[in-house]
């Protein structure tokens, strides 16, 4: 029996909230650091937006999906790449998963980033987790690692 990949579901209030903080950044109101996200799906073609917090860690970009394997992810991996948008400044980008054994030290400082904001869908591991612990979320949280173009 195989079990279906790691996705919490975005409930009512939560998806009230992303749709603000969408609305903010594409107007140009970034909330401590978010983006609004654009990438084109993969069945219907057309463009999927939702507000993500793009994440630095030792120089490079990435995105962490903290719910898991959403339709954002599914698409990210049939396109590519996307573009990051926070008001009239468009960022178009090319998007690399990264491997689960190299997620670790992505994960922590993501934690301790966005920790306060993303915390409830990491099952209890947080930024001061065990690499052991991280380690066993890691298969459940897709990292994509970004690369600006022009």
């Amino acid at each position: 029996m195989t079990s279906s990949p790691y996705y919490r579901e975005t409930g009512p209030l939560s998806a009230l909230f992303n749709r603000v903080v969408g609305r903010l950044a594409r107007y140009g109101l970034s909330l401590a650091g978010s983006a609004e996200l654009t990438v084109r799906g993969r069945v219907s073609g057309k463009p999927q937006r939702l507000p993500v917090n793009p994440h630095t860690h030792e120089g490079a970009q990435y995105l962490v999906s903290a719910r898991g394997h959403s339709q954002w992810v599914r698409n990210m991996r049939a396109a590519g790449g996307g573009e990051l948008r926070v008001g009239r400044t468009v960022r178009p980008f090319r998007a690399v998963e990264v491997p689960d054994a190299e997620k670790a030290p992505v994960l922590r400082s993501y934690l301790q980033r966005w920790g306060w904001q993303v915390g409830a869908f990491f099952d209890g591991v947080t930024a001061s987790s065990s690499d052991e612990e991280i380690a066993r979320v890691a298969a459940d949280h897709p990292v994509f690692r970004i690369t600006v173009v022009q």
